[in-house]
């Protein structure tokens, strides 16, 4: 059925939708925001990626033919599945489209060439809102990236929100396909920070394909059987970006199948549980040592995200820690701060769907490099 009237704005009901690098699924939740008061998720939910449509997307990840035509049915096929995703929503929050306001939806990243002036998250949101009967606001990064930003991270807007503390300074590190963090300072005054870091389940994911024929290594098991190769780790270590200084951000551009081999190149015959051991510690290394440089203090680092479920990774950040030296800091989830780590992508682009609304900025220029504040987002309505 049509839409039969525009959802009350006092309501404050929102969807946040997030697929990210791992191109495993789509995290979806239905939030409620109130003002003055943490965000209260009705309803959350989990739709997958088929095997078709999951192998389209990494191959958009590289120039090929026919990309347009390529392009546009995985889009659709996309909105698809994040229609699925609302309806589940819909029916587990029992909610009628119309108590709805709007729907925020990442899109795929597809690419994110931020040194050729152009970020690509595919999605159909003129389809999804067909779909839902709900108002779509996708396409958040475009205008940051015209206002020269980088796109990314968009998140550390929302942690700002609600995961910011007098008490401590907080690190929020996000471990998906990329790891990011955001900065959180204590001092009121003092800005928050925030950029990618370089791959976390992006190369893990990869090898535990190539060698387990599954999707990912669950619970971490494929690494926590191997050791580190710290001449590997070394060799890792040796890539241009992690030494760039913020903001910076990257995707699977960089880090994909290509990067790994030819960093294995001479480092033939290792075990390959020893090589995600190794994986799992480039990972670790790589947040703990843009803390050690930007975030000396940090109470803790609260991860959020998909590696957030893989135990061996949170103790190759335990060792990294130890190995570095950052005094105080530990490594949690964001659960002890109340939200669940797969809930906090989602709900940031519920937020971010919001602040579009509104009308109201949905970057921080220290945390993009754009020029300033922007309202981000573009609206689709039912």
């Amino acid at each position: 059925m049509p839409r039969t009237a525009p959802s009350a704005p006092g309501d404050g009901i929102y969807f946040g939708l997030m697929s990210g690098t791992s191109l495993d699924g789509v995290d979806g939740v239905a939030v409620k925001f109130a003002e003055g008061r943490p965000p209260t998720v009705l309803a959350d939910a989990f739709v997958g990626f088929a095997d078709g449509l999951r192998g389209a997307l990494f191959a958009l990840q590289q120039p090929g033919d026919n990309e347009i035509e390529r392009e546009a049915l995985a889009a659709s096929a996309l909105a698809t599945r994040y229609a699925v995703c609302c309806h589940e929503l819909l029916r587990s929050a029992n909610l009628a489209p119309s108590r709805v306001r709007a729907i925020g939806v990442h899109g795929q990243t597809v690419r994110h060439m931020i040194e050729k002036g152009y970020t690509r998250q595919i999605n159909n949101p003129a389809l999804l809102a067909e779909m839902t009967h709900i108002d779509v606001v996708a396409d958040f990064r475009s205008r940051d990236v015209a206002a020269g930003g980088q796109g990314a991270p968009l998140v550390p807007a929302f942690h700002e929100q609600i995961f910011r503390s007098a008490d401590e300074t907080r690190v929020i590190c996000n471990l998906g396909g990329i790891s990011n963090i955001t900065i959180l300072p204590a001092d009121a005054d003092t800005a928050v920070r925030g950029f990618d870091c370089g791959p976390a389940n992006v190369l893990l994911d990869e090898w535990a394909s190539r060698h387990l024929g599954t999707p990912y290594d669950e619970g971490g098991r494929f690494a926590a059987s191997g050791t580190v190769v710290e001449p590997l780790l070394t060799r890792l270590l040796d890539e241009p970006f992690f030494a760039l200084p913020p903001p910076k951000s990257t995707g699977r551009d960089l880090f994909n199948a290509s990067w790994l081999d030819a960093k294995l190149a001479g480092f033939s015959g290792l075990d390959p549980a020893d090589v995600q051991a190794t994986l799992a510690a480039l990972t670790a290394t790589t947040v703990v040592r843009e803390v050690e440089r930007h975030a000396g203090g940090c109470g803790a680092i609260y991860v959020c995200g998909g590696g957030a479920r893989n135990p061996e990774l949170l103790r190759a950040f335990e060792t990294a820690l130890t190995k570095s030296g950052t005094s105080g800091a530990s490594v949690r989830t964001t659960d002890e701060l109340g939200v669940p780590p797969h809930h906090v992508e989602a709900l940031a682009f519920a937020w971010l769907a919001k602040r579009c609304i509104e009308r109201a900025p949905g970057n921080l220029p220290a945390v993009t490099g754009a020029a300033g504040e922007r309202v981000l987002g573009a609206l689709y309505p039912a």
